[in-house]
């Protein structure tokens, strides 16, 4: 075994263990590239041809790969019962202050902790529109 045929071996080696940490498919394509110019360090000592096999190589697999990391990586948000205060008017039970993180407003028969989206102060009794949920807090918009 050649130099260069270790150093690939051990390259490969390295991208695939990196991948199995991460496992966010950043490595693999060097990986698969690193094994193909290591079999090719067996048929000739030509370091160029050995990074050309091993660039053509990685860039035919992340290519290759695209639609089906993207896929993988695209992260479907999980509706869930709450989202559907999402655009309904609500009347504000507790004042908003989002200074002194107070504030609650009342939904459809529900109560919950209310943040206003512009900051500003909203007084008790005023109407105003769910924009957003962000944990156990309802983000609104006064109607005006």
């Amino acid at each position: 075994m050649s130099g260069m045929t270790i150093f690939w071996l051990i390259f490969t080696v390295v991208m695939a263990v990196l991948e199995g940490l991460t496992v966010q498919l950043v490595s693999v394509w060097f990986a698969v590239g690193g094994l193909a110019a290591c079999i090719t360090s067996l048929f000739t000592d030509s370091i160029p041809i050995q990074a050309v096999v091993f660039v053509v190589v990685t860039a035919i697999a992340l290519v290759v790969t695209r639609p089906l990391v993207k896929k993988i990586r695209k992260k479907k948000a999980e509706p869930t019962n709450a989202d559907r205060y999402i655009g309904k008017t609500a009347v504000v039970v507790t004042a908003i202050d989002n200074q002194n993180a107070e504030g609650m407003v009342k939904v459809d028969n529900q109560k919950w902790t209310a943040r206003s989206e512009s900051g500003e102060h909203i007084p008790e009794g005023a109407t105003v529109t769910v924009t957003a949920i962000e944990g156990v807090k309802l983000i609104v918009s006064i109607n005006k």
